[in-house]
């Protein structure tokens, strides 16, 4: 490049100096002069001129090269630095985003550790059945248990099971709305014995429609009585609702509702439970647990088999309060279930 450069100069360097020596072509030379041989002309300063083209052309060159290679350094300088910041704050995003992470990982597992002792629950939606057990540590039965209630009754071993002994009374009461169902607490001395074993009936409660299936067949409604041993168990009797003539000891319960949830009235009557029997007392048994929290296992259920009747104006009035109370039917895993012959 630089011998072209060279050339190109020395070219134009000997064209510039014939230009200026050359005669013009429109005058004409002097009279004494046209014999006279033209004189050539001198190159001597034009070798001049060329020699010292090429090194200036060279030099200039060289400079611009220089100055090319100075800038480049510069340019690359500038971009290795701001690869370098670019990098570094990356690294400290990096950073930043795994100390939160670490961070909610910490709430997180420090939330899962904490006791949760939630008291809200429901039949449906975010607090229903699939969720109790976690909103309160206590109420962990509810989806670890494998004794849970209800469950679907078949396959039931037919034997001659023991008869219930009833020894219930009229007795004073107390109900209350309980934002679950409408609860009936009866005064003491009104007891089951199954087994050599005595229960004292508690309360009992009214669910829609029937918790428990027999032979994946329920009723409209049923009836849960809740007693409890000298020993602290739990023995439920259930008694299904179908449709049918009005029942007396439902309707008492009735007339009496509170006037809003939460609220206890103690009626100035007394109420029958004797009423809620049916006349044949034939049964299921097993091995349960509450259905509702804490769900809490160890529970002795008795299911009659015969239903007993509710009108239907009684099964409306229950249903405008509460449509749906039922816990879903849970695994029976494998337990014995026994059936009266």
């Amino acid at each position: 490049m630089r011998n072209l450069i060279a050339l190109l100069a020395l070219s134009l360097v000997t064209t510039a100096a014939s230009a200026s020596e050359a005669p013009s072509k429109t005058s004409k030379p002097a009279p004494e002069e046209a014999t006279t041989a033209p004189a050539r002309p001198s190159i001597k300063p034009n070798l001049k001129a060329a020699a010292s083209s090429p090194a200036a052309a060279q030099r200039a060159e060289e400079e611009a090269e220089i100055d090319l290679s100075v800038r480049i350094a510069e340019k690359l300088a500038e971009l290795r630095a701001k690869q370098a910041a670019r990098a570094e704050a990356a690294a400290r995003a990096r950073k930043a985003a795994e100390a939160r992470r670490r961070k909610e990982a910490a709430v997180v597992a420090a939330v899962a550790a904490a006791p949760k002792n939630g008291t809200h629950w429901t039949y449906e939606g975010e607090f229903g059945p699939a969720n109790w057990a976690n909103i309160n540590s206590s109420w962990n039965k509810c989806s670890t248990g494998n004794r849970q209630s209800p469950i679907d009754l078949r396959d039931g071993m037919k034997v001659d099971l023991e008869q219930i002994a009833f020894d219930y009374h009229p007795s004073s009461f107390n109900e209350v709305d309980n934002g679950h169902t409408i609860q009936v607490t009866v005064a003491g001395g009104n007891f089951i014995t199954v087994g050599n074993t005595t229960y004292e009936l508690q309360q009992f409660h009214f669910h829609r429609p029937s918790e428990e299936r027999i032979n994946g067949k329920g009723t409209e409604m049923v009836v849960h009585m809740v007693h409890k041993s000298y020993d602290g168990k739990l023995a439920v009797l259930a008694v299904l609702l179908e449709r049918g003539k009005a029942n007396p000891m439902i309707q008492t319960v009735w007339n009496n509702l509170p006037l809003e949830k939460h609220q206890t009235v103690a009626p100035a009557i007394v109420l029958d439970v004797n009423e809620i029997l049916p006349e044949r007392r034939d049964y299921f048994t097993y091995m349960g647990s509450l259905t509702e929290p804490p769900c809490t296992e160890d529970v002795l259920w008795i299911v009659m088999k015969q239903p007993m009747q509710a009108s239907p104006q009684q099964m409306a009035l229950f249903s405008r309060l509460y449509p749906l109370n039922a816990r879903p039917v849970q695994a029976s895993n494998g337990r014995m279930i026994k059936e009266s012959n």
